[in-house]
């Protein structure tokens, strides 16, 4: 088992050993491209819609970018590079994600990076100077190499496109004219309680007189309040009656949540569990050593009320339809939950044989290298 560096809040430790660290990288780099091929299936199914895995994906590999760009980060770990530098902090104990200060840093370099940038030489000067040292002073060019990684670092922060802390909603048009028009509305976050990210998807129609993506009151006002409400720990039922009551002229008719992870393997993380036994169990190659746990929440409206307001109005309210055949609709706060988990065949193969209590109604999402997934 690969040994990290724990810190004294022992829910978190630090990949200070350059191999490791690669492995790790590497390993999201596998699920993430995995995590595209489970939203394809889902489509198929019926899961998802066009819509929705178009939504997903783009997230999905939001998620994937931040990954690259902390691997260019912490690309010299370990190694002496001349100055102080840390190593990336993960939470081993429950998530198996870099910690949240890890992105609370990333959106600080990033508001930099074009300063950082203009002060550094080019990608090319510095590995022609690297070529340099190694044929007139046979050493490895470890600083030049650093000095390299984090100019790549914060070329990809200028790029754009990655999975911040806080992904501020946006607006997708979907039918209806004038009167009631439907939307999408998507946004996402970093849960800083669980250390993982969370997708949000609400369709809703608009009454109000101006579309609500040019209207320069309410859109503002909309986004600050999902955004508040993105809170892991909030059901979707809370969230919905909130934003229902809150806007007279906007129906929520649907409103969907992803958790993306924990991720579980052996190598990396100490979570306890059936998953921590299955995963010691499979002595998975190098590479398939892992699996990534998967919620999906969705919260429908049954049915629209009038409510009055003021002397002689009225307004729509939603009533939402909770789970009716768990028993637990009121406590879950949603229509239904499907909870999934993403493994390599190996995993896999043990977790079927042990069949421990609760798996039996988790779908497995079965990959393999060649990019297979099977769904069971």
């Amino acid at each position: 088992m690969t040994k990290v560096k724990s810190s004294p809040d022992h829910d978190r430790a630090a990949l200070a050993d350059l191999f490791a660290s690669r492995r790790y990288f590497a390993k999201f780099e596998k699920i993430t491209a995995h995590l595209n091929r489970v939203a394809a299936v889902m489509q198929a199914e019926g899961a998802l819609s066009k819509r929705e895995v178009e939504v997903l994906t783009a997230y999905v590999q939001a998620i994937a970018y931040t990954f690259k760009a902390l691997a260019m980060k912490y690309l010299l770990v370990g190694r002496d590079t001349g100055q102080f530098f840390g190593s990336l902090q993960m939470d081993v104990e429950e998530s198996g994600f870099p910690m949240f200060s890890e992105l609370m840093v990333m959106a600080n370099d990033a508001a930099q990076a074009r300063q950082h940038l203009e002060g550094q030489p080019d990608a090319e000067t510095l590995k022609r100077q690297m070529v340099e040292q190694i044929i007139s002073e046979r050493e490895i060019p470890t600083r030049l190499q650093f000095a390299l990684s984090q100019r790549l670092y914060y070329e990809e922060l200028v790029k754009g496109h990655l999975f911040w802390a806080q992904n501020d909603p946006q607006i997708l048009w979907l039918e209806g004219l004038k009167d009631r028009r439907r939307y999408m509305l998507h946004w996402a976050s970093y849960d800083s309680q669980v250390n993982l990210p969370t997708i949000y998807l609400m369709e809703l129609e608009d009454t109000g007189r101006r579309s609500l993506g040019k209207d320069e009151r309410r859109w503002p006002e909309v986004q600050a309040h999902l955004m508040a409400q993105s809170l892991g720990g909030l059901k979707l039922l809370t969230i919905a009656k909130g934003f229902d009551e809150s806007f007279d002229d906007l129906h929520p008719k649907k409103l969907r949540r992803l958790h993306v992870g924990p991720m579980y393997s052996h190598a990396f993380t100490r979570q306890t569990g059936p998953l921590r036994e299955v995963l010691a169990e499979a002595q998975a190659p190098k590479g398939q050593d892992w699996a990534l746990a998967w919620t999906d929440e969705v919260l429908e409206s049954e049915r629209v009320i009038e409510e009055r307001a003021g002397w002689f109005g009225a307004v729509e309210r939603e009533v939402f339809a909770l789970d009716p055949f768990s028993g637990h609709g009121a406590e879950t706060g949603a229509t239904r939950m499907e909870r999934a988990i993403i493994l390599p065949e190996r995993p896999y193969q043990v977790l079927a044989e042990k069949n421990p209590p609760g798996f039996g109604a988790v779908t497995k999402y079965v990959v393999s290298p060649t990019g297979r997934v099977l769904r069971y």
